[in-house]
């Protein structure tokens, strides 16, 4: 399966594609959306749509998954944060991509088995788990490496339940 992970962030949006077999899992690409912060926000955003729609059409992932929003210290952080998400999960609905969301919890609980593990932490695990030579500098394009690998293994572990429960 091949499976496209998003970090939303109205600055710097991460994504990473995999292909996986739930086990075995390989590196397609990553990379980073940057966006400028003098540019308007809808601007921003239009520019994050129009990359992922980019990214989707070139890669033609069967699966994406995007980080849930997580609780903020500051609303309008938090706010921003909620309509790059908003942006992100319209560009995959309207390319047909079937998308799951994730916690942060659950996408380090996956990766790394431990909910508080620090970025450096899920940093070497996407590097061990996809046998790359080195880590990925961009914490934004290791943590959606990171989100694409929790679905990967949660689908796969959802396929196989599937196929013994008839």
């Amino acid at each position: 399966m091949r499976v496209l992970g998003v970090d939303c962030g109205s600055e710097r949006t991460g994504w990473g594609v995999i292909d996986s077999d739930g086990g075995c899992h390989r590196m397609v690409a990553a990379g980073v959306i940057r966006t400028s912060p003098k540019c308007p926000f809808d601007r921003r955003l239009l520019e994050i749509g129009t990359a992922l729609r980019g990214l989707i059409r070139e890669h033609t992932p069967e699966f994406a998954a995007v980080e849930e929003v997580f609780h903020a210290v500051n609303a309008k952080t938090a706010l921003k944060l909620a309509h790059v998400r908003g942006v992100a999960l319209l560009t995959i609905a309207e390319a047909g991509v079937v998308f799951a969301e994730y916690s942060p919890l659950e996408v380090k609980m996956s990766v790394v088995g431990y909910g508080r593990a620090e970025k450096s932490q899920v940093q070497m695990m996407v590097q061990s788990l996809l046998r790359l030579p080195e880590v990925i500098a961009s914490e934004d394009a290791s943590d959606a490496l990171a989100i694409a690998i929790c679905h990967a293994t949660h689908q796969a572990t959802h396929e196989a339940t599937s196929r013994r429960l008839g």
